[in-house]
């Protein structure tokens, strides 16, 4: 919180230009106050939220505060006090960068009070999860410290000599305390945070890996997550036929289709001459920066040019070099360029579909020849363009040839021919699209909550896949709309609901919490001020590395390199495998420390001497946890991992299935060991400190063979590859070694009282431990037979 604040701090102090006693200054925007006159131009970033008291042709760029894909253009006219967020064109927002234009505002909100003030405030609020391990880690201390006390208090009413009972409960809780849990954890969680860094996605806090995998819904922004953050031409109409673009994004990359079949526009007048309007009435241009296209100016006009460079006409630019300009403006909703040809001069307008089409008396055919102007048809294709999301601009062209002076808006009222329209939009991303099938596969729901318009929202929403609950069809609510439901009504919408536009930062906040309160595991991404309270409120928080303010990157847990969705996935995927590891290894060390904790209470019911010393406990338990258990922590993804539902996050870690496993283990291992303590002394006459050391082998070679089973908890030991952990048989070499230096070596004979054993204790070690393999594979296919059924 303290470092998103800090961003915050550093996004809104800047300098800013006033009008103070009739005198222009430029003072620190921590000097502002309410009543100050602030005046902007293309580059300045805004020092405080302002109202407009005049406008010339202003563009501002939003996307950090509402999730707008492209700059807004701003008006100074009043408008209804209920006006959403987004829609407020009258207004200007502490932190957000004008684009083009000037304008004239006065200060009405400064520091804490602007909306980026505000956001801070959210993100004070908001509060971390409880992590479940610490939960598992209190119960078993509680549970171990429980039977070494009971186990005290029985030897004492059995008159054992209190020394020698306080030495058995200690040797009950140093083999029952699960030592190498706290490094396997650590390690675990390091390793998966190397696994997906790999895949582009950065964890900055490590227990964040593991919830990663528990996560059960997802809210993702649109803009630059789900979709390019690079308007795309889509689509053509010109000469009253229509025509498709390919490719995506910035890249020049695509072709034409018509039909399905393949159109070179540079030979099909209409469509050429609507794709030369788009490149030559453009003031924006894009630039290679570290092997990215990058754009200069409007993403709008942008996606103008490279339609055009995939049409080949970007050499054009250079026989129509520009006379004059009239720059677009929101009153006029259109923009004018003047060319020299070498027909002469020509004019070229751009701009929303009513206007040019009431500047314009004729149009252009197919073929290239004039007709007449088929307005109704011009707007039934615009309309079908608009319902799929589209962004719609339509061009016209005018003989600029008797212009000597200076271009006037008088020069454009009418005789305009018209070229045709552009339809445009942020394409989804193709691999968001299989990331979203992905994790809705494996049971995750996906939600999409953008400050965009909802048409737009749900046409993206329906291409990239998303699904509402029970199939029901795809429909956005608004912010508006969430401002009307009452508080216990919104979980339920919000889990039943694919698709939230024009949404709020609060409300963005109220909706991570509503699911919450349903039990979910809430992923949340975003990349501008507006998400930065939802992002710490959120289970996970994912901010965009590249996009991504600082304030974003401040809140957040996780960061995606690449600004990817897909990338979401991979880290889930990642994540459900990390909290697989862990478990594997708890299910491999528990029974392991239940088996010692048995083997000591037995000996004290049977009222006999300690089959195990505490220290050979301890020698158990962290040569282990070494040796074997941290290879678990190497396992590769089990293949079906994303097939499966999310883990409840209310299940505990330690749930029926486990505990009947560690139970079953721990059983084998008190019987393997309890029986060759006393065959060694009763049958072969061997020392206690024989019978002892016979007893650790049989406990290590239980751990090896069950090391095996624990490489998968469900599928067979054979289904996995042993080349898909290269940890696994050099730790079992090396423990073996261990061991054999723990049975033979005169050292650790002096420090763990361990006496030689003949080849038959060895065999008889190695058969218990076989035995118990065998055992769980036959548990394990009963188990799978019964849970499918079958």
């Amino acid at each position: 919180a303290e470092k998103a604040l800090a961003a915050l701090a550093r996004m809104v102090i800047t300098e800013c230009t006033v009008k103070r006693e009739g005198l222009v200054q430029r003072i620190d925007a921590v000097d502002l106050v309410p009543g100050d006159v602030v005046l902007l131009q293309s580059g300045d970033r805004v020092p405080a939220d302002l109202r407009f008291t005049r406008v010339r042709s202003l563009q501002i760029d939003e996307s950090a505060l509402t999730g707008e894909s492209v700059p807004v253009e701003k008006q100074s006219a009043p408008l209804e006090p209920d006006t959403p967020l987004a829609e407020r064109s009258n207004v200007a927002y502490a932190g957000t960068l004008v684009t083009f234009g000037q304008a004239e505002g006065i200060v009405w909100a400064t520091g804490d009070s602007t909306e980026t003030g505000r956001i801070a405030q959210l993100i004070e609020s908001a509060t971390d999860i409880t992590r479940q391990i610490a939960r598992f880690s209190r119960i078993v201390l509680w549970v171990i410290l429980s039977v070494a006390a009971v186990s005290f208090v029985i030897g004492l009413t059995r008159g054992q000599a209190p020394g020698t009972m306080f030495m058995t409960a200690v040797a009950l809780a140093a083999g029952a305390v699960p030592e190498g849990l706290p490094a396997a954890v650590t390690i675990t969680l390091a390793l998966g945070v190397s696994r997906m860094a790999k895949r582009r996605a950065i964890i900055r806090k490590l227990p964040a890996v593991e919830t990663l995998g528990s996560t059960t819904v997802i809210c993702s922004d649109k803009t630059g997550t789900l979709t390019e953050n690079q308007m795309t031409v889509r689509e053509l109409f010109a000469g009253g036929e229509q025509a498709a673009v390919t490719g995506t994004g910035y890249s020049p990359k695509g072709e034409f289709q018509q039909g399905n079949a393949p159109l070179a526009p540079a030979r099909h007048p209409a469509f050429r001459e609507v794709l030369l309007a788009g490149l030559l009435n453009n003031d924006s241009r894009l630039v290679e920066i570290e092997d990215r296209r990058k754009v200069e100016g409007d993403p709008t006009e942008a996606a103008l040019i490279v339609a055009a460079e995939k049409a080949g006409l970007l050499p054009e630019l250079g026989h129509f070099p520009r006379v004059d300009v009239i720059p677009f403006e929101s009153e006029y909703q259109y923009m004018v360029t003047l060319h020299e040809a070498l027909q002469g001069r020509l004019l070229y307008m751009k701009g929303s579909v009513e206007r040019v089409l009431a500047a314009c008396t004729t149009a252009v055919r197919a073929d290239g020849s004039l007709g007449p102007l088929d307005a109704a048809g011009i707007l039934a294709a615009v309309n079908t363009m608009a319902s799929s999301g589209l962004r719609v601009l339509a061009f016209a062209r005018g003989d600029g040839t008797a212009l000597e002076g200076k271009l006037e808006r008088t020069h454009v009222k009418t005789g305009l021919t018209f070229l045709g329209v552009q339809g445009m939009i942020d394409p989804p991303r193709n691999e968001a699209i299989v990331a979203i099938g992905q994790c809705q596969q494996a049971g995750i729901a996906v939600k999409m909550i953008t400050g965009d318009h909802a048409l737009t929202a749900t046409c993206i929403a329906e291409q990239l896949g998303l699904r509402a609950r029970n199939g029901a069809p795809l429909k956005a609510v608004t912010g508006r709309d969430l401002e009307q439901v009452p508080p216990d009504t919104l979980p339920e919408i919000a889990e039943t609901t694919a698709v939230f536009a024009r949404v709020a930062p609060e409300q963005k906040l109220q909706l991570v919490r509503a699911l919450q309160s349903r039990h979910h595991v809430v992923a949340m991404t975003g990349d501008g001020v507006n998400d930065a309270p939802a992002l710490k409120q959120a289970d996970i928080g994912i901010a965009m590395g590249i996009t991504g303010t600082d304030v974003a990157k401040g809140a957040a847990d996780m960061l995606l390199t690449d600004d990817n969705f897909a990338s979401i996935e991979a880290a889930v995927e990642e994540g459900r495998g990390v909290f697989d590891n862990l478990t594997k290894f708890i299910a491999w060390t528990l029974p392991t420390n239940a088996g010692e904790a048995m083997i000591i209470i037995a000996a004290i019911i049977l009222n006999l001497p300690l089959p195990t010393l505490p220290s050979q406990f301890l020698w158990i338990n962290l040569s282990t946890s070494v040796l074997l258990g941290m290879t678990l922590a190497f396992e590769a993804n089990e293949r079906d991992l994303m097939k499966r539902r999310p883990r409840d996050p209310r299940r505990p870690i330690l749930d029926r299935k486990m505990v009947m496993r560690t139970g079953l283990v721990a059983l084998i291992m008190l019987v393997g060991a309890f029986s060759a303590y006393l065959w060694e002394q009763r049958v072969r006459g061997q020392s206690l400190a024989a019978a002892r050391t016979s007893v650790v082998n049989v406990i290590v070679m239980v751990e090896v063979f069950y090391l095996f089973n624990c490489r998968s908890l469900v599928h067979s030991l054979f289904s996995v590859k042993l080349s898909a952990n290269r940890w696994v048989l050099p730790g079992i070499v090396a423990m073996i070694l261990a061991q054999i230096a723990f049975v033979y070596s005169p050292l650790m004979q002096r420090l763990f009282h361990t006496e030689a054993l003949d080849l038959a204790s060895w065999i008889y070690a190695a058969g218990v431990g076989l035995a118990a393999c065998v055992i769980v594979e036959i548990e394990k296919a009963i188990r799978s037979r019964y849970e499918d059924g079958s």
